[in-house]
């Protein structure tokens, strides 16, 4: 039988079967997270800023396409279970993203899976 986890998120405790979900690392105090936009489509980085519905992210990757998760809420919490599939081009420095849509927090293991996708390029 599985032992169930206590873990805080935003200061209330919450109880989670299975694998705890750790917060990802941050970058010079950025959050890693999972940005969607309108029409540019998803990518994965460290949120520099907000102003609306523009994000600045930094060391962002484009998530072209994800195969593993089934959507963006599991492959911001378990990553992707099948790697050799996606297609995650070279992360930039800097983007600045227009018609943000949706901001998904990112979990430890979804960064590391993520950053372990090899560079997709044609």
């Amino acid at each position: 039988m599985e032992k169930e986890k206590s873990i805080l998120i935003d200061g209330e405790e919450n109880i989670k079967k299975g694998s705890e979900s750790v917060k990802a690392e941050s970058f010079k105090n950025m959050d890693y997270r999972i940005v969607r936009t309108y029409s540019a489509g998803v990518f994965a980085g460290y949120v520099e800023s907000r102003n609306g519905r523009e994000v600045m992210m930094r060391k962002a990757r484009r998530l072209y396409y994800w195969d593993g998760a089934a959507t963006l809420s599991q492959l911001a919490e378990d990553g992707v279970s099948k790697p050799q599939n996606c297609k995650f081009p070279k992360e930039v420095d800097r983007v600045e993203l227009l018609e943000v849509i949706e901001i998904l927090d990112c979990s430890k293991t979804a960064q590391e899976s993520i950053g372990s996708v090899k560079i997709w390029s044609e």
